[in-house]
C-alpha cells in the first residue's frame, strides 16, 4: 500500500503546525473516520521522530568530533587556555 502524495503533503502541514484551526479541525475529523490516512500519518509521524532522532545522534557525533579536535590538539593550547579563562 503506497501513502498518496496528496496524504503525505496534508499530514506534513498538520505536524509541522501550519494549517489554521478549521484546516486543523476538518485534518482531525479525516483522521478519526479514514483508516488509511489514520495510518499513514501513524507512520509518517514515526518516520519524522526517527529522522529527528538520527540527526541528533549526528550532530552530537559531530560536536565529538570538534571537542576532540579543539580540546587534543597541541596546536590549539592557546585556544584551550582563552576558553578555560573564561569559565574561572
Amino acid at each position: 500500500m503506497m501513502t498518496s502524495r496528496n496524504n503525505t503533503r496534508v499530514i506534513d502541514h498538520y505536524l509541522h503546525g501550519g494549517p489554521s484551526f478549521a484546516d486543523k479541525l476538518l485534518f482531525e475529523a479525516r483522521l478519526a473516520v479514514d483508516p488509511v490516512l489514520k495510518s499513514d500519518f501513524h507512520f509518517q509521524k514515526k518516520t519524522h521522530r526517527l529522522l529527528k532522532m538520527y540527526h541528533r545522534e549526528k550532530l552530537r557525533e559531530e560536536l565529538e568530533t570538534l571537542h576532540q579536535e579543539l580540546f587534543n590538539d597541541p596546536d590549539k593550547l592557546s585556544f584551550r587556555q582563552r576558553i578555560s579563562q573564561l569559565f574561572k
